[in-house]
């Protein structure tokens, strides 16, 4: 194991009470706690510059959004206990509260993890999956990271069971699924329907529930969805094609929320376990947006080196 287990139940609050505001007032959905940065878990996603930010690479533009949460929890950590809690461990802290504050499982977290000083654009359009991507890409992704090609892709792509997600990653099943103007055979006509009301046409971006059934809850609703075709991302309805290892497994979460739960929760601390950053190699950064190096030091306040959470 990296990293020790955090008992520190300031860090936990603080993140509880912002993600209770992303979540349940009007603001951009959280969504990235739920994904992994590249090269891996090291909060590089939540770095600003220009030439190397992740936030505009393909997978991630215009989809991850919430980085104002961040900042907020940031800012207030910081006021407490400067330079202690890293970015990356506000993210994993997030992705808990967020679950377990949406209806889903809680866990201990683990933490001691280090923020990156640069982010990799490029590895982030590569390495990332995409929306269109066969499962056996899918697969090939994970086993690069060392994570397992069945139990944990199925687990982790049932993250989707709350979210929204931009025309753009699904309209293709609507309008052009084999180049020839038709629709996806595996994407059921009722919900068909209903989502060419929201994309009326291929380029349009409005947002979409994941989950229509329970859109803002963490159950296993997602897998349901997946048995009877009703999933909005085409990288997810391919868990239930025929043939696929994957088939059992959904199956078996359909059915028993408990075990999908029990599972989600291995899977994604073995995820946060992906190249971990501690010592040396990285830093406890001051404003998730910028490594320290390149703060501003004209002013001693440490409020002066935040980003405003307002």
């Amino acid at each position: 194991m990296f990293f020790f287990f955090s008992a520190d139940s300031g860090s936990s609050f603080l993140c509880r009470f912002a993600c209770g505001i992303s979540i349940f007032c009007p603001r951009p959905t959280y969504s990235h706690i739920l994904r992994p940065n590249v090269p891996g878990c090291d909060a590089s996603i939540l770095l600003d510059d220009p030439e190397t930010t992740d936030k505009v690479a393909l997978p991630n533009n215009n989809s991850v959004r919430g980085f104002e949460v961040t900042d907020a929890m940031k800012a207030a950590l910081e006021n407490v206990c400067n330079q202690t809690v890293s970015c990356d461990d506000i993210v994993t802290i997030a992705a808990k509260e967020s679950v377990a504050l949406a209806g889903g499982p809680s866990w201990a977290v683990p933490s001691g993890r280090k923020d990156s000083f640069s982010a990799n654009r490029d590895l982030s359009n590569t390495a990332l999956p995409g929306f269109p991507e066969p499962l056996e890409q899918i697969k090939a992704n994970f086993a690069t990271v060392r994570l397992d090609t069945s139990v944990d892709v199925v687990a982790l792509s049932g993250a989707h069971t709350f979210g929204r997600a931009q025309c753009i990653a699904f309209s293709n099943r609507l309008y052009n699924f084999t180049g020839v103007g038709d629709q996806d055979p595996d994407l059921n006509e009722t919900l068909a329907v209903k989502l060419r009301e929201i994309c009326p046409n291929i380029t349009f971006n409005n947002l979409a529930d994941v989950d229509h059934t329970t859109p803002d809850a963490f159950d296993n609703s997602y897998f349901k969805n997946l048995q009877v075709k009703e999933c909005l991302l085409q990288s997810d309805q391919i868990l239930f094609r025929d043939g696929a290892d994957t088939v059992e497994i959904v199956n078996a979460f359909s059915s028993n929320q408990s075990a999908f739960f029990e599972s989600f929760v291995e899977s994604l601390i073995r995820m946060g376990n992906i190249s971990p950053l501690t010592g040396s190699a990285g830093e406890v950064r001051l404003n998730c947006r910028v490594i320290n190096a390149n703060i501003s030091t004209t002013s001693d306040s440490a409020d002066a080196r935040l980003v405003s959470s307002i």
